[in-house]
């Protein structure tokens, strides 16, 4: 990682915003520049937990739903909506796991337009060796205060709800 900064850029780009005349906007720019950054960091630490377990965050993404569903197999397309990603990236995702022997795909038993996508023995091993190493070096040491969690889940989670990401009920 590379040494801290002398002083906060996006507070600088603030600054220059409102300088430029576009006090209006400056502080919701600065407060999704942040989110972005946030997000850039938190997905760096993720992705270092996971290199050990040949992982992006995206496959995980994928094992832990797999592990979640009752029977271990889920239709692609229902993996696709589920995880909010376009099925392209899910036909890719699959084909890495797949390669590691971590899913299978299988037809579904009733409709044979469906793939079902099958978590394997070693895919559950390896879902959940790295949701413990995660939980242990990423979530339960996030950075943030207890409060703060709260207080992010209820505003991003207000945001995404008014953005159309998900109904209430």
């Amino acid at each position: 990682m590379a040494a801290p900064l002398p002083r906060d850029p996006i507070a600088d780009a603030q600054r220059n915003w409102e300088e430029h005349g576009w006090a209006d906007v400056a502080a919701p720019m600065a407060a999704i520049t942040a989110i972005m950054r946030t997000q850039q960091i938190l997905l760096a630490r993720i992705e270092g937990a996971l290199k050990p377990f040949g992982l992006t965050f995206a496959r995980y993404e994928l094992l832990a739903l797999l592990s979640f569903a009752r029977s271990g197999a889920l239709p692609m397309n229902k993996a696709s909506a589920l995880l909010q990603v376009h099925p392209t990236s899910v036909t890719n995702a699959v084909d890495r796991l797949e390669g590691s022997g971590l899913v299978a795909r299988s037809p579904h038993p009733t409709d044979g337009r469906t793939t079902l996508i099958e978590l394997t023995a070693e895919g559950r091993t390896v879902a959940k060796r790295a949701t413990a190493v995660l939980n242990t070096e990423v979530f339960g040491q996030s950075g943030f205060d207890a409060a703060d969690v709260d207080q992010l889940i209820h505003i991003l989670g207000t945001f995404r709800r008014n953005a159309g990401d998900f109904r209430d009920g």
